[in-house]
């Protein structure tokens, strides 16, 4: 168990010491990642800013997830989501629904200067936890894309079988805790409150 999100972000900067000095690229995933990549950005010395991706929601349960978007509009799509009834159609209208959120997200976020570049640098992509790693897939996708040095995914908790599938998409995982009975990643927390826009606003803006 973490105590709360700035435990797990302390002693996630700790095992990405080696690159302090380095000025890495520290992207959240919001919000609950933005507190926690400032933490890691000042313990490092790098820049925070957040890779934007929403995931794409089952049609009878909005809190599972069958497969993520990145604000460029790239889609990973989970082997499941046709087996639980998402139709081509209801992709469709979802990415389009989800897209248009994303987009509203940036002009709230960072209003007053574009996504910072990935390309050739050290990029940390950070979460607060991964249940199917959809978004984090869609998020490494992304970022992939735009030709970073080294990528490395750091997330202080998720099942073993959900980081298997995150591996290959990074040069370096890093990730703390991988317990063998998994529920949600809020379980793995004593103190897990919602993030809200304001919250990621006020860390975005201080980073910076």
């Amino acid at each position: 168990m973490f105590e709360d999100r700035t435990a797990a972000a302390l002693q996630l900067a700790e095992r990405l010491m080696i690159y302090k000095g380095q000025n890495p690229l520290i992207l959240a995933i919001p919000r609950g990642a933005v507190p926690m990549s400032r933490i890691i950005a000042d313990k490092l010395g790098g820049e925070l800013d957040v890779v934007l991706v929403r995931k794409l929601r089952a049609p009878s349960n909005p809190e599972f997830a069958i497969g993520a978007i990145n604000e460029n509009g790239q889609v990973y799509l989970a082997g499941h989501a046709a087996q639980i009834g998402a139709t081509p159609e209801y992709i469709e209208a979802e990415k389009a629904a989800q897209l248009e959120l994303l987009r509203e997200r940036r002009l709230r976020y960072t209003p007053v200067h574009p996504p910072a570049d990935p390309h050739d640098r050290i990029v940390i992509v950070v979460d607060d936890g991964l249940a199917t790693g959809a978004t984090m897939i869609a998020a490494l996708h992304a970022v992939r894309a735009q030709q970073p040095h080294k990528l490395i995914c750091a997330v202080p908790v998720a099942p073993a079988v959900t980081l298997a599938d995150i591996t290959s998409l990074a040069d370096e995982t890093i990730c703390l805790e991988t317990p063998a009975v998994f529920y949600s990643v809020g379980q793995f927390y004593h103190s897990f409150p919602q993030i809200d826009d304001d919250q990621v606003i006020a860390a975005l803006e201080a980073a910076s």
